[in-house]
Formats: structure tokens, C-alpha cells, sequence
């Protein structure tokens, strides 16, 4: 049995590393188009690597804001 629950735990940390993969691009792609949105109703036209650094900035900071455990912000003690 020990095993089979190793091979079913290594199964599903494969699974959902491409889920969050897969999220992490789509958040990125969601980026981009907010950033040229953005841009555009300020008047601005930047260049396409400009683009891509700030959306590679902004979905980096929500990945890395969500991963972080929010208990110890609160000051509660379980």
C-alpha cells in the first residue's frame, strides 16, 4: 500500500503543477491585454518588450502575493 499512495501523491503533484502552469500563463496572457488596454486609453503606445516585462512583473507579483500564507498577517494564533 505504501506504494501505491507514494505513486497516487507523485501523480497528483504532477497534476497540479501543470494546472498552475497553466494558470500562470493565462494570467500572463490576461496581463498583457489589460497592460495594452491600459496604455492605450492613457495615450501611450510602448513597444512590445515593455508590454511583456511589465505583464511579467504584474502576474510574478500576484503569484507570489497569493502563495504567501495570509495567517501570519493576521496576528491570530491557531
Amino acid at each position: 500500500m505504501g506504494l501505491l499512495d507514494s505513486f497516487g501523491v507523485l501523480v497528483s503533484s504532477i497534476i497540479a503543477a501543470i494546472v498552475m502552469l497553466a494558470f500562470a500563463v493565462l494570467s500572463f496572457f490576461v496581463t498583457v491585454f489589460i497592460v495594452q488596454a491600459g496604455s492605450g486609453l492613457a495615450g501611450y503606445s510602448p513597444s512590445g518588450d515593455f508590454v511583456a516585462l511589465s505583464a511579467a512583473l504584474l502576474s510574478t507579483g500576484a503569484i507570489v502575493a497569493g502563495a504567501s500564507p495570509m495567517a501570519g498577517l493576521t496576528g491570530d494564533a491557531e
